[in-house]
């Protein structure tokens, strides 16, 4: 299902702009909401997808939301760590700002840490001729 245009402006000027500067991506015919680097949101339709991962899913649980789903061509269903946006927080801008908040902050914890071009972190053989 693709998201509209509309949809995407409600969510940028409206509904989350007290997050800061987004960046919508389109993608798959949804689109990938990031602030600073970090995609924290998907949107696939008119519905809103919040990064989750164990720190907040038992709030998203709590509030009845579900994760993004989708139909794989083996006939499984595949399950992403994005969850809808609450319900209560559908036409409240300050409080849909506090839930991207928590998918932003589940964003930066996903995050890798950066090393240099080609080298990996390798603590388990110790120094030698590849630390170049």
């Amino acid at each position: 299902m693709a998201v509209s245009p509309e949809f995407l402006d409600h969510l940028r000027d409206e509904l989350l702009a007290g997050l800061g500067r987004l960046k919508v991506t389109k993608m798959f015919g949804g689109a990938s909401l990031s602030v600073d680097g970090a995609a924290f949101a998907l949107v696939f339709g008119e519905t809103l997808y919040l990064k989750v991962d164990d720190d907040n899913r038992a709030g998203f649980e709590t509030e009845g939301s579900g994760p993004f789903t989708y139909a794989m061509k083996d006939g499984r269903t595949g399950i992403l760590h994005y969850w809808s946006l609450p319900e209560r927080a559908l036409d409240d801008p300050e409080e849909a700002v506090r839930w991207a908040r928590l998918g932003l902050e589940a964003a930066w914890r996903a995050r890798k840490p950066k090393t240099k071009k080609g080298r990996t972190m390798r603590d388990d053989i110790g120094p030698g001729p590849w630390d170049g």
